[in-house]
């Protein structure tokens, strides 16, 4: 075989063209043979279709893996709003997310009910990451909740800490509670928004736990898969955020965990239902909306800390 740019060719020295020779079941390209994505296939894309598809990669030379080439930002955004019109199931979207850059995917996780996600990946039988931001001021049960995860999947979670020297500073210049009285942005900042954007830079794709019943008025719109403004990927370039379960409510994410028996925080049997710091989060009442427990001395319509600031309008 000859290789060039890491495809498969027919000829040799200055000479090279693509493989002319097609077998059926492989997928081709503009004269290149790919390999066709999974969730392409579930979605029912034609199978003779030798010359379109969301997602394509071309075959590596090296160890007969597959190496992803980009993906235009035109091809997820419409894979996007393919699963929209057909309600497409959370599983079904993980796939395709860990499918897009294999190694360079991770889910974030909260340590809250987007354990969900945890389980949807699993049930893909593809590898995936996890990682979580720890802000050396969460809940004591948060953290047993990431063990106990950790044991329940067998799977080590990569934890994204702030800078020493920042939150030194930070406390040493304002106090420990100084958000409460002027506002969790600095904070936050510090704690969680750096230190994801450094752990962002070294993937292609995040996949989050995001809804559109988390917030009315900053995540209704939320779609499952967009290009994420606030944050850069691996060598400053685009980053993709995937939400397989923007379209799932809170109803149907618990029934879930109470049927398969999932770890869940503790907390949320305290009426605890979106989990944060411990200084920034607090139970809820009966009716009241799941973001007011969370920085409830600010402006209640406008809960984002800066994770997902792409979202505010």
């Amino acid at each position: 075989e000859f290789w060039k740019d890491g495809v498969r060719g027919e000829g040799g020295g200055a000479v090279w063209r693509p493989p002319l020779r097609r077998v059926e079941g492989e997928f081709w390209k503009d004269g290149v043979r790919g390999e066709r994505n999974w969730a392409t296939e579930r979605q029912g894309a034609a199978v003779s279709d030798r010359q379109t598809s969301s997602v394509w990669r071309t075959c590596a030379q090296a160890g007969g893996g597959v190496r992803a080439q980009a993906v235009a930002e035109e091809d997820y955004t419409a894979m996007g709003k393919k699963f929209e019109e057909d309600l497409a199931e959370p599983e079904e979207i993980m796939a395709y997310a860990l499918d897009m850059y294999p190694g360079e995917v991770a889910i974030a996780f909260s340590g809250a009910e987007d354990v969900v996600l945890i389980e949807y990946a699993k049930r893909t039988g593809k590898p995936f990451r996890v990682f979580a931001l720890d802000t050396a001021r969460l809940h004591p049960e948060t953290y047993r909740f990431f063990d106990q995860v950790e044991k329940y999947y067998g799977l080590r979670i990569e934890y994204v800490f702030p800078d020493k020297q920042e939150v030194e500073d930070l406390v040493n210049r304002k106090g420990l509670f100084s958000f409460y009285e002027d506002g969790h942005k600095e904070c936050c900042g510090v704690r969680k928004v750096r230190p994801l954007g450094k752990k962002l830079s070294t993937l292609k794709v995040w996949i989050t736990g995001q809804r559109k019943d988390q917030s009315p008025s900053t995540r209704s719109d939320v779609p499952t898969i967009q290009k994420d403004a606030s944050f850069k990927g691996s060598d400053g370039g685009e980053l993709v955020k995937v939400n397989p379960l923007a379209n799932v409510s809170s109803a149907e994410i618990w029934a879930l965990i109470r049927t398969m028996e999932l770890p869940y925080n503790p907390l949320h049997e305290k009426g605890y239902v979106s989990i944060g710091c411990e200084p920034c989060t607090r139970p809820v009442l009966p009716n009241q909306h799941e973001r007011e427990g969370r920085w409830w001395w600010e402006e209640s319509t406008l809960k984002e800390c800066g994770l997902h600031a792409g979202n505010l309008k």
